[in-house]
């Protein structure tokens, strides 16, 4: 049995029973749950209470009863949606680049002003950008593979991001990675894999096409640096860099 997918009332469900998740989201970690969800946030969103908010939108869209399920939380409508499948994977995304993070490989003194969020709750919060990428496989994944799998993909976000836009990512970016249970036992899931391979093509194909459906019209804009985007930061501190 393959992975579902289904959106109602702002809400996408990415589901299959006997499923073990990954989530990099504000309430992460392992769980056992018959699906994951990413939640579209509305404009001005102020809540702090988020496990009452996700339980509540979960139940008007009719998706309660999952259990402890991941839930990702994104400023993008879920109509920019994509989906790519290949092989034993799906990837599931959707990308805003409001507040971009840049990483320059010398500091930039012109981006300085955008080095450091004013606040925390900026830093912190959804704002109308947010990369959630939601990636699943129909092959039994053990722990740690499945970890490497969060790297995976959170690698080829980046590249697609950079390719893209010119930033790998956005202060508020997150991964939910997911492995059936009762699925064919797979040892590894590097980039040299099937299901790594498979990983990196379904995300790259799934951001890209998700940033073309909010872009393309031109109601919004790509930032060109991050003094041009609504929200994000330069990261340009200076390290000390030893040998061992």
């Amino acid at each position: 049995m393959g992975f579902e997918t289904a959106v109602a009332d702002g809400v996408l469900r990415l589901r299959r029973p006997d499923t073990r998740w990954l989530s990099t989201g504000w309430d992460g970690g392992f769980a056992d749950a018959p699906a994951a969800y990413n939640v579209s946030v509305p404009e001005g969103w102020e809540r702090t209470d988020l496990d009452t908010y996700a339980a509540d939108r979960l139940a008007d869209a009719g998706f309660a009863g999952g259990g402890r399920a991941p839930v990702l939380l994104t400023g993008v409508d879920m109509p920019h949606a994509r989906v790519a499948r290949s092989g034993s994977v799906i990837a599931v995304a959707t990308a805003g680049v409001s507040n971009p993070a840049a990483l320059p490989m010398e500091a930039n003194p012109d981006d300085a002003a955008a080095s450091a969020p004013e606040t925390d709750a900026e830093r912190d919060g959804v704002g109308r950008g947010t990369v959630n990428v939601l990636v699943a496989t129909t092959r039994r994944l053990d722990d740690g593979a499945l970890a490497n799998l969060v790297a995976v993909t959170a690698e080829a976000k980046a590249a697609t991001l950079l390719a893209a836009t010119g930033f790998p990512g956005t202060t508020t970016d997150a991964v939910v990675v997911g492995s059936a249970r009762d699925g064919e036992p797979t040892t590894f899931s590097g980039s040299a894999t099937p299901v790594g391979s498979a990983a990196r093509a379904c995300v790259r194909d799934a951001v890209r096409a998700s940033l073309e459906s909010r872009y393309a019209a031109g109601d919004v804009a790509l930032p060109d640096s991050v003094a041009d985007a609504e929200h994000g930061v330069v990261t340009d501190r200076e390290t000390e860099v030893t040998r061992l």
